[in-house]
């Protein structure tokens, strides 16, 4: 019966149970951050919601995350408010290059690392802001910090240990080698003659992305974590570039010599897969009977650690060094504007509203789309202002002391619990909970009048809409452009790889990145409900044309014709100016690889390979279009910064 209302309501159970332990978690955290005589224990209950996950490595590695970067923040929050010296103009200067800093690392650091970046940032506008009236007690006030939130994490952990549940870390790994199963099986069907099933072929690759995006957050936790989440990034990387090749073969594909024994040789992999053992030797063994685009795919793959627990060095990924930079920007000139406004008002209240705006725009830079996402934390923040003031002026006049205080402040703690198990309310119970808490500190006597208090509330609630109206204007991210801007990324690196004559020294780091952001463009194209088919061709088409660079840069070291090395440097030349017109790029391809024919060294046919797929995927190639209209769409919007 109880189960049938919570369902009508819309409540998930089991969400509700989790939800609730942490609720009474957060209320025994800020009993006992009172009890220790901390100025501000309605911290360490904060930290309890910010920390707590049920998956218990997770919750670990979230928890020292949050610790260290509170600790960092806090100190840097100190010392800037010594060297201000009350200078109000120094203070917001220094909160914003500092907060542009953390944001742009929590954009390129992957995982809870990037998290405790973010955290690092808002920890010191925290320190620095909140008392900017007594700059004499900033040191009292940062160890304050820093205590409340040990105490949070603590609770937390305990809580999280006792009634969490441990994950599996092998999980990943082993769908990976299942995936890498499957894989084997299609290849050799393929060597047999049998025609491409291009719906098994997108299946897999969508499982691929999916187990990636997910990687760091689920084999988070311990050592052993860490090496399964290595060996599986290298497999991973491995089926990408077999994965490729299946792709470019979904035309069909002549006989030729020696496809039966490297089929007979895949099929020999797969059972070992089923029986548990490293397959390398029968991969080794297909490579060399196998054609060379093939042989480099199983050689790539055969090199990946096929034991969880072998030592691997970090697997290549992308990093979002362009969405960084810009999230640096845009804190900055956010944390700037808004201020120069509580400078120039001197509003009493000035310092909640630019809080707020530093949470907005540090934390939410790394969400697919912030400004939508922050339309539902504005209703958070808005319904955990109007929960502050019930509590401090229907429930705190009872109170008859600082404890009554803390007592009665644990219904609207119980109330978030309900709200965020409530499938729709979730997002912005979770705010709720953090302004509820954070408007709230329990000190005897009351002091604050109404209208004080109003305007409190109005001041948080301005945070997330200044944070709102950010990401509107300044370089506006949505998930069309994230999309758009990690293939402008890989068209870039080509440009790079063709004016480097020492790329093909680094030729198996750049073939891993660029597995990682095939991964990555196929995952975002999911999440924009479109066919990943598109970014996997696109993807296929840099891997060829990036062979095909490689193969230049080593005919341009070799003794060739006079006229011969003058062909091969212009090619380069042309192909460093992709990004600019990709059509002449492919003719140029086209017309090379017909002029270097006699050339027993050149391989003609990969130069044609990579025409060929410059010429399919052209608006993949052509940078400052969008893909989303059939690639035909006009420049992006990208606020302040060039397309």
């Amino acid at each position: 019966m109880t189960a049938l209302i919570l369902s009508r309501l819309g409540i998930d159970a089991a969400r509700l149970r989790f939800t609730g332990l942490t609720a009474l978690a957060a209320c025994l955290s800020l009993i006992v951050a009172w009890a220790l005589g901390l100025e501000h224990p309605q911290w360490s209950a904060m930290s309890v919601w910010a920390a707590t996950l049920p998956v218990r490595g997770q919750l670990l590695e979230k928890a020292a995350n949050r610790f260290l970067g509170t600790v960092v923040g806090a100190l840097f929050g100190m010392g800037l408010m010594v060297v201000s010296g009350g200078d109000m103009v120094v203070l917001v200067v220094g909160i914003a290059l500092w907060l542009g800093l953390c944001a742009g690392l929590g954009n390129v650091i992957r995982g809870f690392a990037g998290y405790g970046a973010m955290l690092a940032g808002y920890s010191a506008a925290m320190v620095a802001l909140l008392d900017t009236g007594h700059p004499e007690t900033v040191l009292h006030l940062g160890l304050d910090r820093m205590a409340t939130v040990l105490v949070g994490v603590a609770i937390a952990l305990a809580v999280g240990w006792l009634f969490g549940r441990a994950a599996d870390p092998s999980e990943p790994y082993a769908r990976v080698r299942a995936l890498t199963r499957r894989l084997l099986t299609a290849a050799a069907a393929t060597l047999r003659g049998a025609p491409a099933d291009a719906r098994e072929a997108t299946a897999l690759l969508s499982e691929m992305a999916s187990i990636e995006d997910t990687l760091d957050t689920a084999t988070a936790g311990s050592p052993r974590s860490r090496r399964s989440a290595r060996a599986t990034r290298w497999l991973l990387s491995g089926q990408v570039g077999l994965m490729l090749w299946l792709r470019s073969e979904r035309a069909g594909r002549a006989p030729r010599a020696g496809d039966a024994q490297t089929a007979a040789a895949l099929d020999t992999a797969a059972a070992a897969i089923d029986r548990g053992e490293d397959i390398s030797p029968a991969l080794r063994a297909a490579a060399a009977a196998a054609g060379p685009s093939l042989a480099r795919a199983l050689t790539a793959l055969a090199d990946a650690p096929w034991q969880e627990a072998a030592r691997a060095d970090p697997a290549p990924v992308h990093r979002d060094w362009r969405g960084g930079r810009e999230a640096a920007i845009r804190a900055v000139v956010t944390m700037l504007v808004v201020g120069g406004i509580w400078i120039v008002t001197g509003w009493s209240f000035g310092a909640y509203m630019m809080l707020g705006a530093s949470i907005m725009t540090s934390v939410f830079s790394t969400f697919d789309n912030p400004a939508v996402t922050l339309r539902t934390v504005l209703l958070g923040q808005a319904l955990g202002a109007l929960g502050a003031l019930a509590v401090r002026w229907l429930l705190w006049p009872f109170a008859s002391g600082e404890f009554g205080l803390i007592l009665l402040m644990m219904p609207a703690i119980l109330i978030g619990a309900l709200l965020m198990a409530q499938r729709r309310m979730g997002q912005a119970a979770y705010d709720y909970n953090m302004v509820v808490l954070l408007m709230l500190q329990p000190v005897w006597p009351l002091a604050m009048s109404l209208p004080g208090s109003l305007t409190a509330a109005v001041a948080v609630v301005l945070g997330p809409l200044a944070g709102l109206v950010a990401f509107r204007l300044i370089y506006p991210v949505d998930g069309v452009r994230r999309l758009t801007m990690l293939r402008e990324t890989m068209v870039r690196e080509l440009t790079h790889l063709a004016r480097d004559p020492q790329a093909a020294c680094r030729a198996s780091v750049w073939r891993a990145r660029l597995h990682h952001r095939v991964l990555r463009l196929v995952r975002w194209s999911e999440k924009l409900e479109r066919a990943s088919v598109r970014e996997a061709d696109g993807g296929l088409a840099v891997l060829t044309l990036g062979r095909a660079i490689l193969h230049l840069h080593d005919l341009a070291a070799l003794p060739l014709a006079p006229h011969q090395a003058r062909l091969v440097r212009a090619l380069l030349e042309r192909l460093s100016r992709l990004d600019r017109d990709p059509g002449k790029a492919a003719r140029a391809l086209r017309k090379g690889a017909e002029a270097l024919a006699a050339q027993p060294s050149a391989d003609v046919r990969l130069l044609r390979a990579a025409a060929d797929g410059l010429e399919q995927d052209m608006d993949f190639f052509r940078l400052g279009g969008d893909l989303s209209n059939g690639g035909s769409g006009g420049p992006i919007s990208v606020g302040l910064a060039p397309a």
